[in-house]
């Protein structure tokens, strides 16, 4: 049997962030700064996989919200964005690099994953062409630097779940959930707003366009405050601008919990 370490390369460093360590590590402390502690220890952060220049403010405060002293696992969901995926995966790698210092899987994690018969592999092709993952990889290298040698990562590639799927899945990870020391950070879009997209929803009646964009973004975070944890993989499949194109169609956030939870539109959602 061959001990020798695989690694993943961070194929996006370059282009979709700096491959500067450095200078990398300089934007994050600049970004981290300017946010809030609120609502830490985070259990569950759900933050955007765009390129740093568009998201990497918005992304800070996500982790600002992680204790690194606490924190020993964390679990990364990203959707599937080059594969067809019916199911979720697993690296095939034991390293994960980033400009500022390597990331260990929790092989442990990784084999009681693998157990389950409920997981396919991510060929080293398919887990550098894919992004989602990897934009969390330098946020999570700095949110934990100061234990950098005390935790392991677990990344997830997300398929297109059926509701049977999502039931599954979430029942598996909620076990892991429930430990403290463990985080789950949910990979999603950070806005899919315009005619590129075909989707330009714009309210008149709040003011200039990022007005009416800025009143969506609230309306939905209440909705999504109405939601357990058990909404994550969901969440990841469908992802946030997804569930906004669903979300304004409503008049308010109420009319719409009440409309979704009649609905099969979210499988699991639970609503307090």
């Amino acid at each position: 049997m061959s001990n020798r370490v695989v690694c993943r390369e961070a194929s996006h460093a370059g282009s979709w962030y700096t491959a500067s360590g450095p200078q990398l590590n300089a934007q994050l402390e600049g970004w981290l700064s300017q946010v809030q502690s609120t609502k830490r220890p985070a259990r569950a952060i759900i933050a955007p996989h765009a390129g740093y220049t568009y998201c990497g403010s918005c992304a800070a405060h996500a982790y600002k919200q992680v204790d690194p002293s606490i924190t020993r696992r964390i679990f990364i969901l990203g959707p599937s964005h080059h594969v067809p995926l019916s199911r979720c995966a697993l690296s095939s790698v034991d390293i994960y690099r980033t400009p500022l210092y390597d990331l260990r899987i929790d092989q442990k994690i990784y084999g009681e994953l693998w157990k389950t018969g409920m997981f396919e592999r991510m060929s080293l092709q398919t887990d550098e062409d894919e992004h989602s993952i990897e934009m969390h990889l330098p946020y999570t290298a700095k949110a934990m630097e100061s234990h950098k040698d005390e935790f392991t990562i677990i990344p997830v590639l997300v398929g297109a779940l059926s509701e049977s799927k999502e039931q599954e899945f979430g029942k598996l990870f909620s076990k892991y959930l429930a430990d403290p020391s463990n985080l789950f950070v949910v990979s999603s879009d950070f806005c899919h707003w315009g005619q590129r997209f075909r989707y330009s929803y714009y309210d008149e009646s709040q003011g200039e366009i990022y007005r009416s964009i800025e009143h969506l973004d609230k309306m939905f975070i209440l909705f999504g405050m109405k939601m357990t944890t058990l909404c994550l993989f969901h969440h990841c499949t469908l992802e946030a601008d997804n569930l906004y194109s669903r979300f304004h169609r409503s008049k308010d956030g109420e009319e719409f919990c009440a409309r979704m939870e009649h609905t099969q539109s979210i499988t699991h959602t639970r609503f307090r």
